[in-house]
């Protein structure tokens, strides 16, 4: 993904320590959630997942996928979508899962906030979405509008929001 500022090699910067990620507590409207911002030394931009449902941000594959991101020179940010006590309700009902308003409202509410923090307010941002998450990207990037440089959706059902697809201003979509 090509994320807005200067191409560097960062093949030096990998274990850097402020590539490592912090624990974060993210005010979104009512509820504070929780995730990971990883930014190494110099980076283009942020990644910020939407992982799918029955995921959550300590995911295998999602950590796998932002620690070869931050290997590439671009921050990471892995948060849960719904509060501890929304998953409960959640794992009973399987109801928020597929609410896609509300997941991608999240989103967008998460990235106003991450673009208000200093070490991201000049980097570019992108979306990365799995299952549910990708068609909540898609729809928080419509609402967030020219500051999403990217989406990239895997899996899910990301054409259902079809309706969407032209109040987004930048994307690239791959499965």
């Amino acid at each position: 993904m090509s994320m807005k500022g200067d191409r560097h090699d960062y093949s030096s910067d990998r274990n850097e320590p402020d590539s490592t990620p912090v624990e974060m507590r993210i005010p979104c409207g009512a509820v504070t959630l929780k995730g990971a911002l990883a930014i190494p030394p110099r980076a283009n931009g942020v990644v910020v997942f939407a992982h799918g449902s029955g995921s959550s941000r300590h995911s295998p594959r999602n950590q796998f996928v932002a620690r070869i991101i931050r290997e590439s020179g671009n921050g990471t940010l892995l948060f849960d979508l719904l509060t501890a006590e929304e998953e409960i309700e959640d794992n009973l009902t399987r109801s928020l899962r597929f609410d896609i308003g509300l997941l991608a409202s999240r989103l967008a509410e998460v990235t106003r906030w991450l673009v208000a923090q200093p070490a991201a307010r000049d980097l570019g941002i992108g979306y990365f979405g799995s299952s549910t998450g990708g068609g909540a990207a898609l729809v928080a990037a419509a609402e967030v509008g020219q500051r999403i440089d990217a989406v990239v959706s895997r899996g899910g059902r990301p054409i259902s929001r079809v309706m969407r697809l032209p109040r987004v201003q930048s994307m690239s979509i791959g499965g």
